[in-house]
């Protein structure tokens, strides 16, 4: 079974996971692109029951355009993003891809938000779109 941890930068935070994503996506939103500072958010969701969370979190909850919720967990000491929790399913914890730091992991397999994607961003072939 495949094992990673998922950290924040000074390493305090941790998200060591079990197992292959049940999905594997790329958010254009534009509350992605705040968060991390990049052109889009790129997070893997996990069972619950295989993530093992270690170090202290701060807190943000933010509501979406459909209006639900997700909780951002974050370094308070470093404030990088480890993982959040989606309102919408409780069984399940979302992760940063980029806080496994790992240029192996798989390919995103959904993008969503599309129609705010910046125009020369590419999308891996055999993605799933929605605007």
């Amino acid at each position: 079974m495949v094992t990673r941890i998922a950290s924040c930068s000074c390493g305090q935070l941790t998200a060591q996971v079990s197992g292959e994503p049940l999905r594997n996506s790329i958010c254009h939103c534009l509350a992605c692109q705040r968060r991390t500072g990049s052109v889009f958010g790129q997070q893997a969701r996990f069972r619950r029951a295989d993530v093992a969370v270690t170090g202290q979190s701060t807190r943000y909850t933010r509501t979406g355009d459909e209006g639900t919720s997700a909780t951002f967990h974050f370094c308070p000491r470093c404030g990088a993003t480890v993982f959040y929790e989606l309102e919408e399913m409780p069984d399940v914890v979302a992760i940063p891809v980029g806080a496994f730091a790992d240029p192996a992991f798989p390919a995103p397999t959904v993008s969503v938000y599309e129609a705010r994607m910046h125009g020369w961003v590419v999308v891996p072939p055999g993605t799933e779109h929605y605007d």
